[in-house]
């Protein structure tokens, strides 16, 4: 199985960025690690050896970024408004660094946005907020509005709150989605949100497979035992719906 290491400066964030590949073909899929999780997170995980053989048979290929989410999301020694902000410019690595990478190394026309934990809301957030540049949404385990207390997890800008924040929580702006065009890119995606019964993040999981299915948004959202929020359960997970 192909399997490579790359690392370049992004202008975007004014700092050097680190990613891994995984395989030669197929859908491309875009990974996401968790809150505390680094680009080698998946393999580390075991979600590449679960998935070798699909991988090396051409059948998809993996791309795992970095994350920054504690110089934005849980940067809580500086501003709300300067963490929302400094994710916008992860955003845009992604966009603007990332995808154009991967289309280049892969002309697959199916790309998937793929995490678990906070991963998963990065996913879904990219995916829906730019629907037109995916096909499948995959997440497992996903907080989807940051501005929620729950359980011991806090409200990430403390209280903060803008247009920015707004756009960047799926459960916030895609009610107000009116554009037949967008509208469109959206019901073209698939989306599966894999979640535990005992997960604190339920709730928010049911609440954003409600606005899809009012939103006329294909969207799978089986329910596992237990909180299944870790390793074991996102492996087996990865062999159904990824």
């Amino acid at each position: 199985m192909n399997r490579e290491y790359h690392r370049w400066y992004s202008d975007r964030l004014s700092r050097d960025m680190e990613l891994l590949v995984f395989g030669h073909a197929g859908a491309k899929v875009l990974v996401f690690p968790t809150r505390d999780g680094r680009f080698f997170e998946y393999e580390d995980m075991g979600m590449v050896d679960v998935l070798a053989p699909r991988i090396a048979s051409g059948e998809m290929q993996l791309f795992c970024v970095d994350s920054i989410d504690h110089e934005s999301f849980y940067c809580f020694w500086c501003r709300p408004e300067d963490r929302i902000r400094r994710h916008l410019q992860f955003e845009a690595y992604v966009l603007g660094d990332v995808l154009p990478f991967m289309a280049i190394r892969n002309d697959h026309p199916v790309t998937v946005a793929h995490g678990c934990s906070l991963g998963a809301f990065h996913a879904a957030n990219i995916a829906f907020r730019h629907p037109h540049l995916f096909r499948r949404l995959v997440a497992f385990s996903g907080r989807y509005d940051l501005t929620a207390a729950v359980e011991h997890f806090g409200d990430l800008f403390d209280g903060y709150y803008d247009d920015t924040i707004f756009y960047n929580t799926p459960t916030h702006f895609l009610p107000g989605i009116r554009c037949p065009l967008l509208l469109r890119s959206l019901r073209q995606l698939d989306v599966t949100l894999a979640i535990g019964r005992d997960d604190p993040f339920l709730d928010s999981n049911r609440h954003l497979a409600g606005i899809l299915e009012a939103k006329g948004v294909p969207c799978h959202m089986p329910v596992w035992d237990g909180r299944a929020h870790q390793g074991g359960a996102w492996r087996r997970m990865a062999r159904l719906y990824l």
